[in-house]
């Protein structure tokens, strides 16, 4: 049995901040107590450092099938471990789609031949795949995602029936990206012929406004009330959304959850000037007044948990006049450091980061015995240092798109270690890769 001691880690984890040791068996957490002697066992001196739950991406794009240019399974997890994500969940809008369950299947047979980190696959939607998404054995897939506007990919549903069906019939999670398209292109046609082709970056707050995003969450909210659906709408990015959602039930009493990116907390629409298409996300960067509103409804509960939406693409693509540039970005390694950031600013404190990004996904997805310190738990746990600095370089950037748009920023906080499943994958800039993550699994 192989057996690995954490000896005198700062431990956070439900609510709570203290010293403990945790040993490690196998894959498991077995014991968390003041004192731990253990015989056999690898010690690792974790004085001075804290102990967080592993996280738990809801949001990413990894690129693999078809889009392998901007990222791959392989390169975007080992970044995600090395910024402390010991768990993902993929978006199906890759080449083909995962609107099959044989494509679907596909993504988790590579998955486990490459990655380091912990794995789901949601099943994509169009308008006519309501068998498919029947027949999906959702103990072993996340959920179901629906484009209810157009992005990435081709992958729109527009076809009011077509929602209906899936909201009254999909016995999963429902997750939504949620912007009105006619509101969209009609806001675009409009700046085009206002202002011709060569429009800057600043425009995408306007062309995708808080209206746009707005009228479809409320469509969504409206479908998921009246079938009584499970619904999870993905990255939040205005205040005007924020009355959809409630602070005033527990999180296991929610029908109907959300969650905010990273980038809709720390970028505001000023930041265009300097960033451009590195910034062009869908949904939009909105204003200073937007991002604080987030924060503020992610910290009273109204916005349940914390993702990235990680979206590569290269940089010649975002390089590109911003009507052609695509929309998104990489940022699943430095998720935990930029949170962290916020705790060091006064915003937040550790154990609310732990909540929203590793209890909260796991309550709301039910992950099986993840998203937790707990012993009988999968010992998937990031060690960090809270008093050494680290600055975004392309030199320590591992995704393969090659940049970020947090570069040149330093972080008051690295992340020295990363185990996933009691492996230790991640050593202050090594990898071990003999073992892979597993397939996360669902239910109550």
């Amino acid at each position: 049995m192989k057996k690995t001691l954490i000896k005198n880690a700062t431990v956070v984890n439900e609510g709570i901040i203290g010293n403990y040791d945790v040993l490690i068996e196998n894959n498991i957490i077995a014991r968390i107590e003041p004192e731990i002697d253990e015989q056999g066992a690898k010690e690792i001196n974790a004085e001075g450092l804290h102990l967080f739950p592993g996280v738990i991406d809801d949001q990413v794009h990894f690129r693999e099938p078809g889009l392998t240019h901007k990222g791959e399974i392989y390169t975007e997890a080992k970044a995600a471990v090395a910024g402390g994500v010991t768990s993902f969940m993929e978006q199906p809008n890759t080449k083909p789609p995962a609107i099959t369950i044989e494509e679907l299947e596909k993504k988790y047979t590579r998955a486990a031949e490459c990655s380091l980190a912990n794995y789901s696959f949601l099943m994509g939607t169009t308008n006519d795949n309501i068998e498919e998404l029947k027949k999906c054995d959702y103990s072993k897939v996340a959920g179901v995602k629906i484009f209810m506007g157009s992005s990435t990919g081709n992958m729109l549903v527009d076809n009011v029936k077509t929602l209906e069906n899936v909201f009254s019939q999909v016995n999963a999670i429902i997750v939504t990206h949620c912007e009105d398209d006619v509101m969209i292109k009609e806001k675009q046609k409009q700046m085009i012929e206002e202002y011709g082709e060569d429009i800057p970056a600043y425009f995408h707050p306007i062309i995708r406004n808080d209206e746009a995003c707005y009228r479809s969450s409320s469509f969504a909210v409206e479908l998921a009330k009246k079938h009584n659906t499970r619904l999870h709408v993905f990255h939040i990015s205005s205040a005007k959304e924020l009355s959809l959602f409630t602070n005033k039930i527990p999180l296991k009493e929610k029908r109907i959850t959300s969650e905010v990116c990273i980038h809709h907390l720390w970028f505001s629409d000023d930041d265009y000037k300097t960033k451009g298409n590195f910034i062009k996300w869908n949904p939009s960067v909105k204003t200073a007044y937007d991002r604080d509103k987030l924060f503020a409804a992610m910290l009273d509960g109204t916005i349940d948990v914390v993702a990235t939406d990680h979206a590569p693409h290269t940089i010649e693509e975002k390089s590109m006049p911003y009507l052609q540039a695509p929309s998104g970005g990489p940022l699943v390694q430095h998720s935990l450091q930029a949170m962290i950031q916020f705790h060091k600013q006064g915003k937040i404190s550790l154990e609310k980061i732990a909540e929203k990004m590793c209890h909260n996904v796991a309550d709301l997805f039910k992950i099986k015995n993840r998203g937790y310190i707990r012993e009988g738990y999968y010992a998937d746990l990031a060690l960090v240092n809270l008093n050494k600095s680290q600055t975004v370089d392309k030199s320590n950037l591992l995704y393969k798109c090659g940049w970020s748009p947090l570069e040149g920023y330093t972080f008051n906080s690295v992340i020295e270690k990363t185990f996933v499943n009691g492996n230790l994958v991640y050593d202050n800039g090594k990898f071990d890769e003999s073992r892979k993550g597993d397939r996360l699994l669902f239910g109550n």
